[in-house]
């Protein structure tokens, strides 16, 4: 059985919306230098989908 990794070592890398990073997922695997945006929300916002609601504190958070 393979050893486990800790998250702390896997490759992270800014979200295109929001700046804040996020870590390499499993299901990403195949087409991580394609994966752009750190959750769906995030994908709206950038994509102007207008319903994209982000919680207050992240709303006026500069980074």
């Amino acid at each position: 059985m393979p050893r486990m990794r800790r998250k702390a070592d896997l490759p992270t890398k800014p979200c295109a919306a929001c700046h804040r990073p996020f870590a390499w997922r499993k299901k990403w695997a195949k087409d991580w230098d394609a994966v752009k945006f750190c959750s769906d929300a995030c994908r709206r916002l950038a994509r102007g989908g207008g319903t994209a609601a982000l919680s207050a504190n992240d709303a006026g958070r500069k980074n």
